[in-house]
């Protein structure tokens, strides 16, 4: 990896998560009282020893990174699917190569059932109304005017064989389905230390409309499009810290095995394919003129055309005009494949240039409404840039290819691909692929459980997103702001106010229990602004860096705890963090500092609140001058008063407590004083 990392901006990174807050918070916090249902500050509980809900042992090292023993299973797959249109059906026969890398004997294997979320009777039906719609209800504008209303629920994957294999013969198995999850009894266990077994399944299903969110069929004005995501079963997580994890699919995402995908579609010829991973037979699918396009396109870094716009309704753009064809994609250590396919999909490229000489692709596929100069058309230049520099500051990108597809699924992510909206255009497309493609850090990198812990999945993401948007085209799209993924279309102004709720969840609550009205701006917004406070007022920018990418070094195809990304950014960062990980991650503590008397050359200081930060104070003297100092958490070890004389013994005209508006101040109106 190259040492030669650019840094950031601390003061633009600080306005880009904070300015909406203050400016949208401050006349408010002008009134603000002090929660009147946080109690008193206690040194004894801030600074109390503290125990982290995973223990140190011999497969998670108290350094942070994977102990000695560490182990993980693989998951590998190979999928023939068939697209059918008329229908609107996927049917796939699926092979699973199950490696159980762990010490244990495994009498059955869970496997997830995301489509069973569509069923009447599922468990998600009771939480979100059984319906997958994502965060952006855009989508739906592009539907044409006539086409007819859709149920909002499927059947789920049906199944029509479940087999195993015994030596040469393949032999069918008992299985239980409950909800979004399946159960496979063995007939016999399956031996730890690298035991191994194969698993045929064949299925299929019927495909969502647009109501589906993540994965769906819709109509654009030209011809369908699908977007086929969480479309085949996949095997649940079996780890050291609970064994088969197997927590049922409301809505809130994955936590998946890593391994090897070799996976074949089957689509009406007159489609264009896009998929996570690497086209293995272009010449099979493609046309020559686009196969020499794709050539330059690797060697090009200005976009190129391998389907033009003016080409989608010529057939001379496809291989064949009628029948199927089957396109081909492998993709190496990754822990899920996803794909779309549409008739009208126009389609360019450019190369990715990363670390130490290598490359990737970038492309983009959209319908021809999603041309335009502020639109879709600068779309695969975002991929690009964001790739190079999120591989440049913090690991380097590993697959072929990095795909930015416009369809219904929006705003959503898988590895190697990112589905967002037809009419999305100007800054907000720029967000949201710089937002999705971030994603394959966290969590398609860092394989972290975003079912449980979304802040290590939507919070680090989100924290390393925003400054792509002050680094593009010399801040062209910055300050990023998420008002379009907030309640109710709102400015992200919710950080200081759940820090305000008694009734707001930590960030440690499972995801599902989040909701959205809390969820959003704990699990994005307090999650990314927990890492702005770590880098830029606790440890600073040198000593996070180091601590944050030995982490994601350490846990890169792996399955981070909070407890290891604590430890680790600890350790490195040379830092005891333990007050911090309570009041931030643990518990919804607020920080309140107040100025509470002068006197002559002296000031004191209180603390009202039970979160302590290293707190900025700027001193100004009656002959006009001014000085800056900051409080470290020390600083309240024992009590919670101090009282700061100047060693100059000059008479203070007036203190303000953090002067540039850094930290999360639950009352700015008691950080100023002036006096007569």
């Amino acid at each position: 990896m190259n040492t030669a990392q650019p840094s950031f901006r601390p003061a633009t990174l600080r306005f880009l998560l904070l300015a909406p807050l203050v400016l949208a918070l401050a006349p408010a916090l002008l009134r603000a009282q002090t929660n009147p249902a946080q109690p008193a500050f206690d040194p004894r509980v801030t600074f109390a020893p503290l125990s982290l809900p995973d223990p140190v042992n011999e497969y998670r090292s108290s350094n942070g990174a994977p102990g000695p023993a560490y182990w993980q299973n693989e998951a590998d797959y190979q999928l023939h699917a068939t697209l059918d249109t008329a229908a609107k059906q996927l049917r796939t026969t699926e092979i699973i190569t199950y490696t159980n890398n762990s010490p244990d004997l495994l009498p059955s294997l869970w496997i997830q059932l995301e489509q069973n979320i569509y069923r009447k009777d599922s468990r998600a039906k009771v939480l979100i109304g059984g319906l997958m719609r994502r965060r952006r209800p855009n989508a739906a504008a592009a539907q044409t005017p006539d086409q007819a209303p859709e149920q909002t629920w499927t059947d789920g994957f049906i199944f029509d064989s479940v087999r195993i294999e015994s030596g040469k013969q393949l032999v069918k198995v008992d299985y239980l389905i409950n909800d979004t999850r399946m159960q496979i009894r063995l007939p016999q266990p399956l031996r730890g230390h690298g035991g191994q077994l194969r698993i045929h399944i064949q299925y299929h299903y019927q495909i969502p409309g647009i109501w589906g969110g993540r994965t769906s069929w819709g109509r654009s004005k030209q011809g369908d499009i699908y977007d086929m995501a969480q479309w085949y079963p996949r095997m649940a997580v079996y780890d050291d810290l609970r064994g088969w994890d197997t927590l049922p699919y409301l809505g809130n995402e994955f936590y998946l095995e890593y391994g090897n995908f070799d996976y074949w579609v089957t689509v009406p010829s007159n489609m264009i394919v896009a998929g996570s991973g690497e086209l293995v037979n272009p010449s099979e699918v493609l046309t020559p003129t686009q196969i020499a396009r794709l050539a330059k396109a690797k060697l090009s870094d200005k976009t190129l055309y391998i389907r033009k716009p003016s080409e989608v309704n010529d057939p001379a753009s496809r291989p064949k005009s009628t029948g199927n064809l089957t396109w081909h994609f492998h993709m190496d250590h990754t822990r899920d494949v996803s794909w779309s396919a549409s008739p009208v999909f126009v389609w360019d490229a450019a190369r990715i240039n990363l670390p130490n000489g290598k490359s990737a692709l970038a492309m983009s596929v959209y319908p021809p409404e999603s041309v335009g100069p502020d639109a879709w058309d600068q779309s695969t230049q975002y991929v690009k840039d964001t790739v190079e520099r999120f591989s440049q500051r913090w690991y380097p990108y590993p697959w072929p290819c990095a795909i930015n597809v416009a369809g219904f699924s929006t705003g959503m992510e898988y590895p190697g691909i990112v589905f967002d909206g037809i009419p999305d255009k100007g800054s907000f497309l720029f967000w949201v692929t710089a937002h999705e493609i971030g994603h394959d850090w966290f969590p398609m990198i860092v394989g972290s459980n975003e079912r449980r812990h979304a802040f290590m999945d939507e919070g680090f993401n989100t924290f390393i997103d925003i400054q792509e948007s002050a680094d593009y085209a010399g801040g062209k799209f910055g300050p990023k702001r998420d008002s379009e993924y907030s309640a109710g279309g709102e400015p992200p102004d919710m950080i200081l106010k759940v820090l305000d709720n008694p009734a707001a969840p930590s960030l440690l609550m499972p995801a599902d229990a989040l909701g959205w009205t809390l969820g959003h701006p704990i699990s994005y917004f307090k999650g990314a602004y927990g890492m702005v406070l770590l880098r830029e007022q606790i440890l600073g920018p040198q000593r996070f860096d180091w601590a944050f990418r030995k982490y994601i070094r350490d846990w890169a195809y792996k399955h981070p705890s909070p407890s290891d990304f604590f430890r680790e950014m600890q350790s490195e960062g040379g830092e005891d963090l333990n007050w911090f990980w309570r009041g931030w991650y643990m518990h919804n503590w607020t920080y309140d500092v107040a100025v509470s008397k002068i006197d002559g050359p002296s000031v004191t200081l209180t603390n009202l609140g039970r979160l302590v930060l290293p707190t900025p104070v700027e001193v100004t003297f009656r002959n006009g001058a001014k000085t800056r100092f900051t409080l470290p958490v020390e600083t309240w070890l024992t009590k919670g008063t101090y009282t700061w004389t100047a060693e100059s013994g000059s008479p203070i005209a007036s203190v303000t407590v953090d002067p540039d508006h850094v930290l999360p101040d639950d009352n700015r109106a008691n950080n100023h004083m002036t006096t007569p």
